[in-house]
């Protein structure tokens, strides 16, 4: 008996906080005005995709001390842009990542309960942490936690907001002008919570909204972020978009679920995925490596270069070869607060690497950064990429994919107009929405109050 045609979830992230945006195209809008996400999110929701998605950087981009100007920095208020996306959309879902480091229970379940009720159910919250002091300057003294208290803290600031949002079981308020009664119970929204990160109680102040909860969302990839995902998650934003290391993912992840009581069908793993569209493969692989050398100028393949040797290398010419001297492995590193640091654990090894790369196809540090760094997802004719995204969402590979275009606000427009009719053609992705809220797209469950 054949296997059932899954169903592809797609959705859109919004570039922003990082070198994927060709800022520098003539076709590219701005990443402030409310125009840019506007268009994005009605280009998404005309290809009926699941949800938007908003990253959020907390702090300029900065390195040996100096705020650099090499891809977009900055980012207006999460909340405020999605509340204002509610507003000119109808069934998109709206994703924001929120920060449990830095914020506290009570604001953040206020804010999303609202925006869950602005939006008649379409909310979802993208938690995360932040590892580095970098960051922390911003908002606490000492600047950051440990990971074992970082993890720590975000499953009690889960758990927390959990509460609050139970905290009303959605019959409380009964508006009863006749009899002059508005609500049936006076300890609507009660909670206490006492444990080790937080001792709070009071009246949460927002009624139950329409999901119950925001769709929960998690982007940690340590052992410790695919605990916290199996435990607590709805979603996990992951970064394996290839066959093989997606569905070891997929399979690691989901085989964690049973242990908290759960279904594999009640977490959803939606790599994130570039994609460059040509009329043919060929013309679609040569944008690519354009799109490639634009995303990488020289000066960015000299900061990424420092990420390894953790010098000051801005005296080489990034058309030239890699430095003959050896990365500095002391404990201060030249791109504090970096998230890319920690991917380089052996940055001596990692030279070596480059080095023989290098010599071996006579590339410059340039070269080197643009095949070394993150490629294309998905490059080719529509149809050839309408095939790859289904091949792997059927071998398990992923549930659906997060795209992110290079081009903002209209680099979502192609695929939307060329990728999902033949999607849709296969019978693997939806021509219309079949239910109000982000639960119903992602087909999850809506959870009733404690």
């Amino acid at each position: 008996m054949s296997k059932p045609l899954k169903q592809i979830h797609l959705a859109a992230h919004f570039p922003g906080v990082n070198n994927t945006t060709v800022w520098s195209d003539p076709k590219a809008g701005s990443h402030i005005e409310f125009s840019s996400f506007a268009h994005f999110a009605r280009t998404a929701e005309r290809a009926k995709f699941d949800f938007l998605f908003l990253a959020e950087g907390l702090r300029l981009r900065e390195q040996g001390g100096e705020i650099y100007d090499l891809d977009v920095v900055g980012r207006p208020d999460t909340f405020t842009v999605l509340a204002a996306l509610a507003a000119v959309t109808e069934h998109l879902g709206l994703t924001g990542t929120i920060n449990s480091t830095f914020n506290e229970p009570y604001e953040v379940a206020r804010q999303f309960a609202s925006l869950d009720h602005l939006s008649d159910g379409r909310a979802a919250w993208n938690v995360v942490t932040s590892w580095d002091a970098f960051t922390g300057e911003n908002f606490r003294r000492g600047g950051f936690l440990p990971q074992d208290e970082r993890y720590s803290r975000a499953k009690e600031f889960l758990a927390t907001t959990g509460e609050l949002f139970d905290s009303w079981r959605g019959d409380e308020i009964l508006a009863d002008q006749a009899a002059g009664i508005f609500l049936n119970d006076a300890k609507a929204g009660s909670f206490v919570h006492t444990g080790h990160h937080f001792d709070i109680h009071g009246q949460f102040n927002v009624p139950r909204s329409p999901q119950g909860r925001p769709v929960i969302f998690q982007a940690g990839d340590s052992e410790e972020g695919r605990e916290f995902a199996a435990s607590s998650a709805d979603a996990i934003f992951s970064r394996y978009a290839t066959l093989k290391e997606g569905q070891a993912f997929f399979t690691d992840v989901k085989s964690r679920l049973a242990a908290y009581g759960r279904r594999p069908d009640q977490l959803k793993i939606l790599p994130a995925a570039t994609f460059v569209l040509g009329d043919t493969d060929a013309e679609a692989e040569e944008l690519a490596c354009d799109v490639r050398r634009r995303q990488v100028s020289g000066a960015t393949a000299i900061k990424h270069l420092e990420f390894v040797w953790n010098r000051d290398l801005t005296s080489y010419d990034p058309e030239g070869p890699l430095p003959d001297i050896d990365p500095d492995v002391s404990e201060r590193h030249i791109a504090e607060g970096r998230a890319q640091v920690r991917m380089y654990r052996d940055p001596l090894a990692t030279a070596r690497e480059w080095r023989a790369l290098a010599a071996a196809n006579k590339w410059s540090i340039r070269d080197l950064v643009i095949h070394t760094g993150n490629r294309q997802n998905f490059v080719g004719s529509p149809a050839a990429v309408a095939h790859a995204i289904n091949e792997l969402v059927q071998a398990d590979a992923a549930d659906g994919f997060i795209l992110v275009p290079h081009i903002t606000p209209g680099g979502l427009d192609a695929f939307a107009d060329q990728v999902v009719p033949l999607l849709q053609e296969r019978g693997v992705f939806r021509t219309e929405y079949e239910g109000p809220t982000l639960r119903h797209h992602l087909g999850l469950d809506h959870p009733d109050a404690g």
